[in-house]
């Protein structure tokens, strides 16, 4: 009857080690975390349209080139690479964390998601501009990500904050003509509303390192 009774326990044990392994599996998160290092589109939750810049330079403000959003999913100018803030890099793969600080590369263009005290060239708030050389700007181009979790996830609606002056990359609603007819403004507000969530879509999402 002890032999019986340590079977059955050793049984037990194996069934529960089995459960807790899978219920990690379904609680872990790595292939849902944004990374540093992932090159990603970025969808304007209010709006439903990407993030966007070309080698186009505003015509008023700063005179730098010009950030906007378009609906098109296929747009190629569309692709962010995050790195670490101005003056650091951070470890590729490396999840984000929520509240950390970093910079949007273009990846058409080499130049940083940036704002500064212009007024946008539509609405009058606050100018947003990609600037730099080959990914090298300055502290203009920090932003922080604003997310309610640990980590920013793929499926998680973010604000991202400058770091600098306080506002947050938002979408204005308004729409150019010619050159660029149709796209959206994008700018620089303080208030917190749906213009200025923000949720990953298409994009290279580098793993973490699984050690």
């Amino acid at each position: 009857m002890g032999f019986i009774v340590g079977s059955e326990i050793h049984i037990l044990l194996l069934i529960l080690l089995q459960f807790f392994c899978i219920l990690y599996a379904y609680n872990d998160d790595s292939d849902n975390y944004v990374t540093c290092g992932s090159v990603i589109k970025l969808l304007n939750k209010q709006y439903n349209v990407r993030l966007h810049s070309h080698d186009i330079n505003y015509g008023s403000g700063s005179g730098q080139q010009s950030v906007t959003a378009v609906e098109s999913e296929g747009d190629s100018g569309g692709y962010w690479k995050l790195k670490g803030m101005q003056g650091t890099s951070c470890t590729r793969g490396t999840p984000l964390k929520c509240g950390s600080t970093i910079r949007h590369s273009h990846v058409n263009t080499g130049k940083n998601l940036h704002t500064h005290k212009f007024l946008s060239p539509l609405s009058k708030n606050q100018e947003v501009s990609a600037f730099g050389v080959d990914g090298e700007g300055d502290e203009g181009d920090n932003w922080s990500v604003i997310c309610s979790g640990t980590h920013w996830l793929r499926d998680d609606e973010v604000r991202f904050k400058h770091s600098a002056t306080g506002q947050y990359l938002a979408v204005s609603g308004m729409q150019y003509g010619r050159p660029i007819t149709g796209q959206r403004e994008v700018i620089a507000q303080s208030q917190l509303s749906g213009n200025t969530l923000w949720k990953t879509t298409e994009g290279i999402f580098i793993k973490p390192d699984p050690k």
